[in-house]
């Protein structure tokens, strides 16, 4: 019973030791590369698998690209994995370059993929050039019409700008620009109507893709609406406004106007009384100049006659003056 134990242990260490040699050893994996035509070191296998770099990987993706006529070694593309890129990827965008005729090697493939973008994408992007559509831009020209233009810009990607360069967000951004700053120097909107095309020749001239990722290829103005008449929006308002400071002034002027009269008012009711003030003298200087000898008995008769005699021609003067005098 323990020999039958023995053997089975020692069929099972046996089978596990194998395993573990396989593993480490991929001589399945060398010898499919020999195969292809890949001529890669056994002890390369091993050591990839202590940097713990998957063989099948880097074998499989130097059996592509030496199959596609591409001369890329294990250390780059052990390189490459350890940096975190895309391996597949990558191999797959030179592929797609290489029968397109498009320059790409690997070093620049890898950074663009270490840079966070789809490089394999960005080359068939430069074989399939893509349409991008702008949202609604609205643009007012010289006589006051707002127009709203909607454009397709045709793009394609530009592979040595791709690390660095600015995204589709820039080229829709200086796109609208272009259509704002083409729109706003038209004499009338009606020009821009007859003749769409200039948009597009004029913002194409501009070389709008400098420092950006793509090559605008084409851009075309799909379509053209009339929107509001800002001129004669800009013009109400200013009269509205116009008019609330015209009422403002009025209102200052006859604030002020309506304190001076208050002002005037006060001036002469000071001046009444100071007449009063001046009326309650002449009695106390008649008393003294009668204690004084001063004035006499028929000179102060005389002078109420005369003051009567004033009085009377005062209200002849007036018509309805007895009437008023009476009621006094």
């Amino acid at each position: 019973m323990d020999g039958s134990l023995n053997i089975v242990f020692i069929i099972v260490g046996s089978f596990i030791a194998l395993v573990l040699v396989l593993y480490f050893l991929p001589i399945n994996l060398w010898f499919t590369a020999q195969l292809s035509g890949v001529r890669i070191n056994l002890l390369n296998l091993v050591l990839m698998r202590l940097r713990r770099v998957p063989p099948s990987l880097v074998v499989n993706a130097m059996i592509t690209s030496t199959k596609a006529g591409l001369n890329i070694t294990s250390n780059e593309i052990e390189t490459h994995y350890l940096a975190g890129g895309h391996v597949n990827n990558v191999i797959k965008a030179l592929i797609s370059a290489d029968k397109a005729n498009i320059p790409l090697d690997f070093k620049l493939a890898t950074a663009i993929d270490l840079a966070g973008r789809d490089v394999f994408e960005a080359v068939q992007l430069s074989v399939n050039p893509r349409v991008i559509n702008t949202p609604p831009v609205a643009a007012v020209a010289k006589d006051g019409i707002q127009l709203i233009a909607k454009a397709r810009v045709t793009v394609r990607a530009n592979i040595n700008q791709l690390v660095g360069g600015a995204g589709e967000e820039t080229i829709l951004a200086r796109v609208g620009e272009g259509i704002v700053t083409t729109i706003g120097s038209a004499v009338s909107h009606k020009e821009v109507l007859e003749n769409p095309d200039k948009i597009s020749k004029v913002v194409l001239s501009k070389g709008l893709d400098s420092g950006t990722a793509f090559e605008i290829l084409s851009i075309d103005i799909a379509d053209i609406d009339i929107g509001d008449n800002i001129g004669a929006k800009l013009q109400t308002d200013q009269a509205e406004a116009d008019l609330k400071v015209a009422n403002a002034k009025a209102e200052e002027r006859r604030a002020i106007a309506v304190a001076y009269e208050q002002e005037m008012k006060a001036k002469a009711q000071d001046a009444r009384a100071k007449v009063i003030e001046a009326e309650a003298q002449v009695p106390l200087a008649m008393a003294e100049a009668f204690r004084s000898g001063n004035l006499g008995i028929m000179d102060y008769y005389k002078m109420q006659n005369i003051q009567a005699d004033t009085e009377m021609r005062e209200s002849i003067s007036r018509p309805g003056g007895d009437q008023k005098k009476d009621k006094k």
